[in-house]
């Protein structure tokens, strides 16, 4: 959430900021006139509430008699006044948080300005795109001919867009997890195992809400969604605490399931398991001092790059322009992944720096060492990867002409050394 006190003192900017995004920029009048609607009903109040523990004390004062009895009718409907009046502040409250919660972070000076997401940059390329002596297969033909994918099942069980692991292909998926999660252990995080539900004061601090109300899996009997990112239980972790200087930056990783509402156009990417309305994810997440989260941005990016290297991805790093930078963020690289069957990169990770944007909302704050008034901390979050995709890129990546898939060397110590997968007999 944006602080209000920076959209009253320079609404050009975030007029601009959401110029770059493509975005409407009438709420910034909207809540500016709200804003001095309710600093002057909160004046009036302020003036009727003096008035009237003047005029108490002059009452205590007065003898029995019309007199007194005048000043408390009169005060009587002093109370009346500020009865309505506070009824006014909590209506413009409510519109004014209500606006203020769906605006969308400010763009970092170092993102670039751009329509859509055909203007992100990509900054590197990693690896060299393989040539085959045959034609590469997609998942959605692998999977099927090695019986380890089954999307028949999937849909029959629940719907669309589901599907089934079978056998060694959901042993490959839970082997990608281990392994990811030790990479980030090794690299500095702390594993945390996390609720696969939250409560709508979690989700809203993490910018879900209400901007993403629509793609959120909620139980309507009970306050709880399912989580769409683990990044939502880690942010919620220290909602409303102040933490130590000394304790920053913290460092955590932490598996789940996540379910969203996928809106997905006909034609595209409607094929194979690329979109899903359940999948995994390993996340990393960090809080930090607002001074270091640039670096630590860097250094996340480097992590979830090592992770595609670990596997023998070839990989790029993309940054988004301000046409596709997300909600919450602030700067957001990109990590894409090429897959050979499908003939294209996916989007296997988002590293972001959100600053104060998160905190704001889940009021978390920490306690400087030199004393100091309390600061909001800054939080960044990244995909260390995103499933089902990266075992996209596995499986179409480590096929062999039979058809067959060989387990990269980093997991097979999850895959009790299986070397190859084959054709179940």
């Amino acid at each position: 959430m944006l602080d209000l006190n920076l959209i009253r003192e320079r609404p050009e900017l975030i007029r601009l900021s959401l110029q770059n995004r493509q975005l409407d920029t009438h709420p910034v009048d909207v809540i500016l006139s709200l804003d001095e609607k309710r600093r002057a009903l909160l004046i009036q109040v302020e003036s009727l509430k003096a008035q009237r523990n003047a005029a108490s004390k002059e009452i205590g004062k007065t003898a029995e008699g019309k007199e007194r009895e005048k000043k408390i009718a009169e005060m009587r409907d002093v109370g009346d006044q500020i009865t309505n009046l506070d009824k006014q502040v909590t209506e413009v409250e409510t519109e004014l948080n209500a606006l203020t919660a769906n605006l969308p972070n400010l763009p970092d000076e170092r993102t670039p300005v751009g329509l859509s997401e055909e203007e992100n940059v990509v900054l590197a390329t990693h690896g060299d795109i393989r040539e085959y002596q045959f034609k590469p297969k997609p998942h959605w033909e692998l999977g099927p001919a090695l019986g380890i994918l089954d999307f028949d099942r999937g849909t029959k069980m629940t719907g669309s867009r589901f599907y089934v692991l079978n056998g060694e292909g959901a042993r490959l998926q839970r082997a990608l997890i281990a392994w990811m999660l030790d990479l980030h252990i090794r690299q500095g995080y702390t594993e945390k195992y996390l609720p696969f539900v939250v409560r709508t004061a979690t989700v809203f601090g993490a910018g879900q809400l209400p901007k993403f109300a629509d793609n959120l899996y909620k139980d309507h009997e009970e306050d709880l969604y399912f989580v769409p990112t683990a990044e939502v239980p880690l942010t919620g972790l220290h909602m409303d605490e102040i933490l130590d200087e000394a304790s920053l930056p913290r460092y955590y990783t932490g598996y789940t399931p996540c379910f969203r509402r996928e809106k997905m156009s006909a034609g595209r990417d409607v094929r194979g398991i690329k979109r899903g309305h359940q999948f995994d994810k390993v996340e990393m997440y960090i809080y930090a001092r607002p001074e270091e989260s640039d670096e630590l941005l860097e250094r996340m990016r480097s992590h979830a790059e090592a992770t595609c290297a670990g596997l023998g991805l070839t990989y790029r790093v993309k940054q988004l322009c301000t046409g596709d930078l997300g909600f919450a963020s602030a700067i957001t690289y990109d990590i894409e992944v090429w897959a050979p069957g499908c003939a294209e990169w996916l989007e296997v990770s988002s590293v972001s720096n959100v600053r104060d944007f998160q905190a704001r909302r889940a009021n978390i704050k920490y306690r400087p060492s030199d004393g100091g008034k309390v600061k909001f901390v800054h939080t960044l979050n990244g995909s260390g990867l995103g499933l089902p995709r990266t075992l996209i890129a596995v499986m179409e990546n480590y096929q062999q002409a039979d058809g067959t898939i060989l387990v990269p060397e980093a997991l097979r110590p999850w895959m009790a050394d299986i070397k190859v997968i084959k054709p179940a007999v």
